[in-house]
């Protein structure tokens, strides 16, 4: 998950939650919740004075370093080692792990009996939408509810934050109609097809009738299922969202899963015995002697190991759709065999070619050199 927090009032302002590592689509969708204060967000929020991170690449991307570039928020990137330093959200995330994390199932830190340790069983896991809405029922408990240490007068986060007197600066929802979106600065056009993008078509109802119009494209990092199309020429008017064409269906999905966890899995196995093959083990000694190979190979098997391994790397770079060419016609002039000969053409251009043959002349001698070439 991730989360920001106001530093003055321990408010949670914007939360996002991923089921895998968060990469900077998540920072940035968690700070657009943190900056709105409309709903389902609000009522805290604003634009931030400034953004203390850590140093996640998912925070010092470009990405987030451009989002809040535009509306000039500084971002301090603190020292590594350094938890003193952000210990607000330190905090925050040992309170949510303490009070939350640890009574649900599938918890991996729980502390368990060696002896009888047995994980819980798929069915016992919460659903993913299931676990978002405890995790936000716990956030909106935070700010309304908790009474974190350090707040004057035993006060909640939402007191404080009604309590402080600092000035809210609200960002327009038009603003922030876009605000997570990346631009990769090229322009397009919509064909009949639709418009293309990393070599597949995106199409939408609103396209008829713009067939030949310019336009740019902006994307959510990371998704690749809705881009959002804006006009290219003025001040770049928003014509729409346009939807990847002949998507894959569910099953199609699910067999290409299985497809690439059996290659996984193959690949991993391939390594784990190559990794077995290139350790040399030794016998044990008891003697102050040298100790010696474990297993040693035949030079049949080294040779046919060599031969394998220099065919799988042929057949690796080469092009299986290459075509020979075919064989020249036979009024072609054909070089004599164990000899080539590159015709000067002096006929057609006599001043470069004079240049050439004296060239050739100075630099060979005159054994090799012909009227019309050399050998």
């Amino acid at each position: 998950m991730t989360w920001f927090i106001d530093v003055a009032s321990k408010v949670i302002v914007g939360v996002a939650v991923t089921p895998h590592q968060p990469a900077r689509e998540a920072v940035l969708a968690a700070l657009r919740t943190g900056i709105s204060r409309e709903e389902p967000y609000g009522p805290f929020g604003g634009l931030p004075g400034r953004v203390r991170v850590d140093r996640g690449k998912d925070f010092l991307s470009k990405a987030v370093s451009r989002a809040l570039g535009a509306f000039a928020v500084p971002v301090d990137d603190l020292p590594a080692y350094k938890p003193y330093r952000k210990g607000t959200v330190e905090a925050l995330n040992g309170a949510v792990e303490e009070m939350l994390l640890v009574s649900l199932p599938g918890y991996t830190r729980r502390a368990r009996p060696a002896q009888a340790y047995r994980p819980d069983t798929v069915e016992d896991l919460l659903p993913y939408p299931d676990f978002v809405k405890v995790l936000l029922d716990w956030v909106a408990w935070w700010n309304t509810e908790h009474r974190p240490s350090g707040l004057t007068g035993g006060r909640t986060p939402a007191q404080a934050w009604e309590a402080d007197p600092a000035p809210v600066e609200d960002v327009p929802e038009e603003r922030l109609a876009f605000f997570a979106l990346e631009d990769d600065g090229r322009i397009r056009k919509i064909s009949t097809n639709g418009v293309s993008w990393r070599r597949r078509a995106y199409i939408a109802d609103w396209m008829a009738g713009h067939v030949g119009t310019k336009v740019r494209l902006r994307y959510l990092p990371h998704f690749d299922g809705r881009i959002e199309v804006f006009s290219a020429e003025g001040w770049g008017r928003h014509l729409g969202s346009a939807y990847l064409a002949e998507a894959a269906t569910p099953a199609q999905r699910r067999a290409l899963s299985r497809v690439r966890e059996s290659r996984a899995r193959a690949l991993k196995a391939d390594l784990k015995a190559a990794e077995k093959l290139r350790r040399t083990r030794y016998t044990a000694t008891t003697t102050a002697a040298a100790p010696g190979r474990r297993r040693t190979e035949t030079a049949s098997e080294a040779q046919a190991e060599i031969v394998r391994a220099q065919a799988a790397d042929l057949a690796a770079r080469a092009l299986p759709d290459l075509i020979p060419p075919r064989e020249p016609p036979a009024g072609w002039a054909r070089a004599p065999s164990g000899s080539w000969h590159y015709p000067l053409r002096r006929e057609a251009q006599p001043h470069r070619c004079a240049g050439r043959y004296n060239g050739y002349r100075a630099r060979f001698g005159q054994q090799g050199v012909t009227a019309d070439g050399y050998r």
